[in-house]
Order: structure tokens, then C-alpha cells, then sequence
């Protein structure tokens, strides 16, 4: 089967202008363009734009899709299993937020009590999902799964004020660190100083502090592009700084 790219755009439902950007960057080239010039598609341009718009819809950046597709080992079966998996998680983290609105509207009707803490378990739980989603696979390997679900259950069973201190942390560590990587100097007072916050932040949430795991996550920061991108997110370099100054802190606590 062959169409036009105004009838793939239809069969779609994005845009002419869309199909043609894709074509441009190298995402969906058309099959072949014909004697009057336009771009004609095949049954595989067909199935392959499938793929890049379910990997539009798990959030994932044109630049990521590109990288993925265009792999030599891609394997068309194996991404739609993922796929697979990745909605049904989707799903999971509706239904309980769908969930939790029907709570609130009955509490708002009078018809039942609600806790604060059953008020925010949708948000918390799509984060532990999220979280396992992005980084599940890299961080069990490295910490275990024991430890990997002490953590998720902390998260899950999290006050109020015990969110409020996490989050203030997170804050912290951002702003400090910014400041740090100014001074270029990941043994200066203000880099240790992130690195500190940094580490009463991953002590609530694994319940214990060894150097050698701090220093393993700060090598992470770096090894891995998802932790990478985070971090360099403002400042390019901001990842490798943390990992030199959490491997100047953690030297000395050995």
C-alpha cells in the first residue's frame, strides 16, 4: 500500500507540516518521492510512524525516537512489547488518580471521609512508577531490589512535613550546586556543601549512607545520558562536577 503524505496525514491524524519536519531531521523519510514531487509512503513508513508516535506518546524526545529507530539492532515486535508495558503502567497510574478524584468529590458531597495522606497517594505512587519506569532496571541492579522497595515504600507512606523537608533538599542541593560549579573548585566549601545536602537528601530515602554507593551514584550521574541530561540541564558539565565533588567528599568519609 502506497499513499500521499496528505493521506498519511488524514490516516494519522498530525499534521502535512509535521510528516515534512520528520522527513527533514531524519525520523520518517517517505519511500520515495514521485514524478510531480511529492513524498509517497509505503506499508513500512507506514508501521514506522506508528512506532514514532507511541514513543510521542511515553514522552520521549524527537532526538531519542531518531536514536532509537534508526539503531541497527531496532526490532520492530520487541519495541511494541515495550510499548506494551509502558502504557499499561500509564493505565495503572490513571486508574488510581481517577481513583482518588472520585474520593475527593464524595468527601466534597459529604458522603465520606477522606485522610490527607489518601488525598496525595495517586501522585506519590505515579512518581514511584515513573521513577521504576525511567530508572528502575540501572538502579536494582546496582542497590537491589530490598532496598530499591525500602525506598518506594517511604515515598509511598511520606507526611506532609516530611515532603515538604525532601523537597526543601532537592531545592538546596539545586541552588547550592549551581553556585558551587561557578567557582569551578569540586573541593571548595560551597561544592561540599551540595554534596552534604546531597547526601542527608539520599540518606532519607535508602535509610542508611555508605561513601562507596554515594560515589557509585555520582559516577552514574555521568555514565548514564537519562541522570546526565538532568543535571546538565541549565549548565553543561554540572553532572561530571557533582561526581568529582561527591568523590572529593566521599574519600574523606572512608
Amino acid at each position: 500500500m502506497e499513499m500521499t503524505i496528505k493521506k498519511l496525514s488524514v490516516l494519522a491524524g498530525i499534521s502535512t507540516r509535521t510528516l515534512r519536519y520528520y522527513d527533514e531531521v531524519g525520523i520518517l523519510k517517505p519511500a520515495r518521492i514521485n514524478s510531480s514531487g511529492y513524498r509517497i509512503y509505503g506499508q513500512k513508513e507506514i508501521n514506522q510512524l506508528q512506532q514514532v508516535l507511541f514513543y510521542r506518546e511515553l514522552g520521549f524526545s524527537l532526538e531519542k525516537i531518531k536514536e532509537i529507530i534508526t539503531s541497527p539492532t531496532f526490532d520492530n515486535l520487541t519495541a511494541l512489547h515495550e510499548h506494551q508495558q509502558k502504557l499499561l503502567v500509564k493505565q495503572k497510574q490513571l486508574t488510581r488518580l481517577i481513583a482518588t478524584v472520585e474520593k475527593t468529590i464524595a468527601e466534597a458531597e459529604g458522603k465520606t471521609k477522606m485522610s490527607n495522606q489518601e488525598k496525595f497517594e495517586g501522585f506519590k505512587q505515579k512518581m514511584i512508577d515513573d521513577n521504576e519506569q525511567k530508572y528502575g532496571d540501572e538502579i536494582r541492579e546496582k542497590y537491589g531490589d530490598e532496598q530499591v522497595d525500602k525506598s518506594n515504600q517511604k515515598v509511598k507512606n511520606m507526611t506532609e512535613e516530611e515532603h515538604q523537608y525532601i523537597s526543601q533538599l532537592a531545592e538546596n542541593i539545586h541552588t547550592t550546586l549551581a553556585e558551587a560549579f561557578k567557582t569551578g573548585d569540586p573541593a571548595g566549601e560551597l561544592a561540599q556543601k551540595a554534596v552534604e545536602i546531597h547526601r542527608e537528601w539520599l540518606t532519607f530515602y535508602w535509610g542508611w549512607y555508605k561513601a562507596e554507593a554515594h560515589a557509585g551514584l555520582g559516577q552514574m550521574y555521568v555514565d548514564d545520558n537519562r541522570f546526565k541530561a538532568y543535571y546538565d540541564k541549565e549548565v553543561p558539565g554540572t553532572a561530571e562536577f557533582l561526581r568529582d565533588a561527591i568523590l572529593v567528599y566521599t574519600s574523606q568519609q572512608k
